[in-house]
């Protein structure tokens, strides 16, 4: 599938096949997440790849009760190191979230290439997880997301035009 086409097809997926994701598939996706930038190419990131069902069904705990989160084969764990992350993008921010957003992106965006589901999970409580996973106290957990063949092909949702969201030479 074309980029732009990946780009114009992904949806967030909230029902998945029972079907696993091939080695292969999951390989692409995470050398795809892989791949992606970091500010000052740190890397200060790492994902949790979870295929265990007992493990993913503690996840559905952990994401407020989200049980399409369980019912995917896979879910994707982002995390990051903060204190090797770029720390101050812009004099103030440091970079570890958005560096994470970026890997994950790459991700979802790969999956959707290779007609996989995902669904950015933001909310869920980040001491569950950690715990869940054994995820050390200085690792923060950024996003999560299943990864799965999807059960369901939702209609696009509504997007602003362009002339609203864009600027050129100043404000």
């Amino acid at each position: 599938m074309e980029l732009m086409e990946a780009i114009r097809s992904r949806r967030s997926i909230r029902k998945y096949l029972p079907d696993s994701v091939p080695e292969e598939a999951l390989a692409t996706v995470l050398e795809a997440a892989r791949l992606a930038p970091t500010a000052c190419n740190n890397q200060a990131f790492r994902i949790v790849v979870v295929k265990d069902a007992a493990l993913r069904e503690q996840l559905v705990e952990a994401c407020k009760g989200q049980k399409f989160v369980g019912q995917a084969p896979v879910v994707l764990v982002g995390c990051a190191l903060e204190a090797e992350s770029y720390p101050k993008q812009a004099g103030w921010l440091n970079t570890f979230a958005i560096d994470t957003a970026i890997v994950f992106d790459h991700l979802t965006l790969a999956a959707a290439a290779l007609g996989l589901g995902t669904c950015w999970i933001g909310a869920f409580e980040e001491a569950a997880v950690q715990r869940v996973l054994g995820i050390p106290a200085n690792w923060r957990v950024v996003c999560l997301t299943p990864l799965g063949a999807p059960a369901e092909r939702p209609d696009p949702r509504p997007r602003k035009a362009l002339e609203a969201l864009i600027s050129c030479d100043g404000w």
